[in-house]
């Protein structure tokens, strides 16, 4: 099984293109019902929402096209609430959401349960000294070797990757998950006749955790990080770039974690964080598809209403600054030159967005766009142009980021001054009536294809209930389109694009071999 994991610019259309070959698996069972989309009252009718009494959130949506159904499941965290020195906690946790639970996954939960107690012990007594002062390279050592044995031991009751065999064996399909700077998700899809069976196991998962196989998973994590970010110059370069653009906002850390962080983490971290933020009224679910409600919600509540009521965590408190400096971040490295150019902006909940969703379509939406055409095609300063519109999350202010890859004869300088012309065009020049037209047809045509399948509906309905407190706002987005006017495209873009709300990344070629010093070694390898 893989699992997405680090979905570092989770957007919109950066989460749409990394999950298009998942939904595809299902795209092609599922006849699409286009008109739907553009009623909200007809579909209101075949939307029924249950709130359990501890809190949990469930859209149900009937949809008899196929014997099939489909769920997603977010939880209203991600590495944005993660505390300093626990970076990637969220992360991790997705991944232990797999491991099974007190029932699945183990040959005996007594033994096993006091053996990973055993376990954790062993390791807070190396970590503690590993992190002291002055760290006994004997006691070191002793210590080490006491958390392998018990992990050898507890690793005896293990039934590898229980939980998905399951679910494979049982017909289902697309079992996934993905963390980002605002949430983590779960889905998967099921022949209809399995609804029972998914209640028991995703309740089941969420009441019974365990925290089996942790420091085996550590490692996979950090092996993620460093194929991901340490291997990948644009990776390199991406972090370096959201850690440079917010100075105080979580955003401003990576979403798979520190390197020192993820080598860091226990399962007592793990715990704590699951117990704050996995709680019921965090949490939202939709199912689609072949299913009834009236026969549904009877099994939510023996399965999903086992799980006690907790108090909801509080919102972040910290906000990021308004930007009053521009930022430039240079990384000098063997590979090919790569240029990107952010900008601060607000969270897609805010009444503005129609007017930023209009903005980048129509400069970075295909060959026709602006960019493309400028930089591409006439110009030939760049190979390639596009944008990430939500960098790194979307639910607090973010940034609206154009990258692109300079020919083989251009520079970054080159390709700054012709995306600089373009942006400076929009704050002067009403954009056309076919440019705008453009983008209100294909924002249109866009929401509808990803409500053709059970998969893409359910990601959207919790998507926009979490960002929006309402999945309606889905289909009333479309009245806001024609609202956008060529005066709102200049005043956002005057307000936006501004040097002191810009932050800019560029990898410049550098010949030379690199040569990392024996501290940075230390920092890419894994603790003993």
């Amino acid at each position: 099984m893989a699992k997405m994991g680090d979905l570092t610019t989770k957007n919109r259309f950066a989460l749409g293109k990394q999950l298009m070959s998942v939904i595809a698996l299902w795209a092609s069972l599922v006849i699409p019902v286009l008109g739907e989309a553009q009623d909200l009252a007809a579909f209101e009718k075949r939307v029924t929402e249950y709130t359990l009494r501890n809190g949990w959130t469930f859209l149900i949506v009937e949809r008899p096209v196929a014997p099939v159904f489909a769920f997603m499941t977010r939880v209203n965290v991600g590495s944005a609430q993660e505390r300093t020195g626990e970076t990637g906690l969220a992360h991790m946790f997705e991944h232990m959401a797999f491991k099974g639970t007190s029932r699945i996954g183990t040959t005996d939960y007594e033994a096993e349960r006091r053996a990973i107690e055993e376990l954790e012990q062993a390791y807070q007594a190396y970590q503690r000294e590993r992190l002291s002062d002055k760290p006994d390279p004997e006691r070191l050592k002793i210590l080490y070797q006491d958390f392998k044995a018990k992990q050898q031991h507890a690793a005896r009751y293990v039934v590898k990757n229980e939980f998905g065999a399951i679910i494979e064996r049982e017909g289902g399909v697309a079992l996934n998950a993905f963390t980002s700077a605002d949430v983590t998700g779960y889905f998967y899809a099921l022949p209809a006749n399995k609804v029972e069976l998914f209640a028991y196991l995703e309740s089941e998962r969420f009441l019974h955790p365990v925290f089996r196989e942790f420091y085996e998973e550590r490692d996979v994590v950090m092996e993620e990080r460093r194929l991901r970010t340490e291997s990948r110059p644009f990776g390199r370069l991406l972090e370096q770039f959201g850690a440079t653009a917010f100075i105080a906002h979580p955003y401003h850390h990576p979403v798979i974690g520190f390197a020192s962080d993820i080598q860091s983490l226990t399962i007592t971290d793990a715990r704590r964080f699951f117990e704050t933020y996995y709680v019921p009224a965090n949490m939202i679910t939709a199912i689609v598809g072949d299913v009834d409600a009236q026969e549904v919600i009877p099994l939510l509540e023996k399965y999903f209403g086992r799980i006690p009521a907790r108090p909801k965590p509080l919102g972040l408190r910290t906000v990021e600054p308004p930007s009053i400096a521009e930022k430039i971040v240079i990384l000098q490295d063997p590979a090919q030159p790569i240029y990107l150019e952010g900008y601060h902006k607000g969270a897609v909940t805010d009444r503005d967005q129609p007017i930023f969703d209009a903005i980048d379509d129509i400069l970075t939406n295909g060959r026709t766009s602006r960019l493309y055409r400028a930089l591409v095609r006439d110009k030939r300063v760049a190979v390639s142009v596009g944008s990430l519109s939500s960098y790194p999350g979307e639910k607090y202010p973010h940034l609206w980021v154009v990258y692109a890859v300079p020919a083989a004869d251009q520079t970054n300088e080159a390709v700054q001054a012709a995306l600089r012309d373009e942006l400076k065009r929009l704050q002067e020049e009403d954009v056309t009536d076919e440019e705008l037209q453009k983008f209100r047809t294909r924002a249109q045509a866009g929401l509808i294809r990803s409500l053709g399948n059970n998969l893409g509906l359910a990601m959207n309905l919790t998507d926009y209930h979490l960002l929006f407190g309402d999945w309606r706002e889905l289909f009333r987005y479309l009245d806001r389109l024609p609202r956008v006017t060529k005066a709102d495209i200049r005043r956002l873009a005057r307000k936006t694009f501004r040097p002191s709300n810009r932050i800019v990344a560029m990898i410049e070629t550098d010949t030379q071999p690199i040569v990392r010093t024996t501290a940075e070694k230390a920092s890419q390898a894994s603790h003993p």
